[in-house]
């Protein structure tokens, strides 16, 4: 095994799991106090962090393509967080997870008109085992929809996921001219900043010390999350990353599980032993 080709799946796998403990957390801190006061207490203590652990004078100054590239991303950033923060309060935490999955189905596709790759066999194979996975576990709740299911929070989750396939095509040029450090500096300065345009209607103070610490917590696991997966999408091709993206529906369905009490079944075992297969089918060779 090679270290190039496998210390970035490495890294990805580590951003995902970070993501999904943020996921978690947003979820209780969007139930406790509303979606758009969770979303911008998150941002301040993330402006906060980057402004102590990288000052601006280690960030370089960005203009032009950069400049676009950073203000693309953090307003792609800002909707799609919203709309799956805002599911995660209508619907479990596993499902929401497992219905954005089709994200990095489209983005496997996007990616040869958009960046240029050349989709390898192992890469749809593993794409195919990992929608497999997800179809086992969500599918059964996704054919018995009646008047009762509720058709926002399914809604609002895929159109994160159009959202977010995009997003993997920008994170994978925007990893290509600039560094981790500057991504996370930009990108939660420019999101807070976007947060603050609709504060004096949307924003309350948190109610107590839990929900400071799930502020503070959720900032730590997203720039962490972030910084991997920039150094992840700088070192590997998107097509090769993709699938490690469906790793988070295990660590949804045991966060859910844990603190949630969402069930964790026989077919979310099955469908994560296929995701698993998926993401090892994409590590070999084609």
């Amino acid at each position: 095994m090679k270290q190039s080709t496998h210390f970035p799946v490495f890294l990805a796998a580590l951003g995902v799991l970070l993501f999904s403990l943020l996921d978690a957390v947003m979820k209780a801190q969007a139930l406790a106090m509303g979606t758009y006061s969770a979303m911008f207490w998150r941002m301040a203590f993330g402006v906060l962090f980057a402004l102590l652990l990288y000052s601006p004078s280690r960030v370089r100054p960005i203009s032009g393509q950069v400049l676009r590239m950073h203000v693309l991303r953090a307003v792609i950033t800002t909707l799609m967080t919203y709309l799956f923060f805002f599911s995660l309060t209508r619907i479990p935490l596993a499902q929401a997870i497992g219905l954005s999955f089709i994200a990095p189905i489209i983005t496997l596709f996007l990616a040869a008109p958009l960046l240029g790759e050349r989709i390898h066999s192992n890469a749809k194979i593993a794409a195919g085992l990992g929608f497999m996975g997800v179809a086992v576990v969500v599918g059964g709740e996704l054919l018995s929809l009646d008047a009762n299911s509720d058709l926002l929070g399914l809604s609002a989750v895929l159109l994160f996921a159009l959202l977010y396939a995009l997003y993997l095509i920008v994170q994978r040029k925007h990893s290509l001219i600039a560094s981790p450090m500057e991504i996370v500096f930009y990108q939660n300065i420019m999101v807070f900043a976007l947060l603050l345009v609709g504060a004096p209607f949307f924003v309350t103070l948190p109610a107590n010390a839990m929900q400071w610490g799930g502020a503070a917590f959720a900032a730590v696991f997203a720039m962490g999350s972030l910084a991997l997966m920039s150094m992840a999408y700088r070192r590997a091709e998107a097509q090769k990353l993709i699938s490690i993206e469906y790793t988070a529906f295990i660590w949804a369905a045991l966060l859910g599980w844990w603190f949630f009490a969402e069930g964790l079944t026989l077919q979310t075992l099955l469908g994560t032993g296929l995701i698993v297969m998926g993401c090892l089918a994409n590590l070999r060779r084609s």
